[in-house]
């Protein structure tokens, strides 16, 4: 009983861990797209899953006690609370760790490189522009890709 909380490897070890596994997949969805959770295909679900089972050796390694959990846990919890402070905080880290709106459609032109780049479909502009109410792309002012990876749409006035 008395491994159940003392983690049997370093704690340095066990802060490290995890704290190198966030890191990287911080930079990893950083460069891999803007989806909503909403959003996910099945196929992104199923790599997250993936990606969760593979990393999670990396992040515990041979312990698997509940106090090397916990420091773990908590280790990811300080990481994240520190990013969100950063990016609050600091241009040049919302710049770095945040992703910037892009936009899809300008009065009335689909941007066909900007879907390209950010991996946009067709299908899934038109069902942003019917979320809007429209149908027509002659009578959107602008479409926006967001940060979280919404589509906010904004409609040309009546004159």
């Amino acid at each position: 009983m008395h491994n159940f909380f003392i983690p049997e490897i370093p704690v340095i070890e066990k802060i490290l861990r995890p704290a190198i596994v966030y890191v990287f997949l911080l930079i990893a969805f950083r460069f891999t797209g803007k989806r909503q959770v909403g959003q996910l295909t099945p196929f992104d679900l199923a790599v997250l899953l993936i990606i969760s089972n593979i990393l999670q050796n990396a992040m515990i390694g041979n312990d698997v006690s509940v106090g090397g959990g916990l420091i773990g846990a908590v280790t990811v919890f300080a990481l994240n609370y520190l990013v969100i402070e950063l990016t609050f905080r600091f241009k040049k880290a919302r710049r770095l760790l945040d992703s910037t709106p892009m936009i899809l459609v300008h009065n009335g032109h689909v941007l066909h490189e900007n879907l390209k780049q950010e991996r946009v479909t067709m299908d899934e502009l038109l069902a942003a522009l019917r979320r809007s109410g429209n149908v027509e792309f002659h009578n959107v002012r602008f479409a926006v890709l967001e940060e979280n990876g919404a589509i906010s749409v904004v409609l040309k006035t009546a004159m």
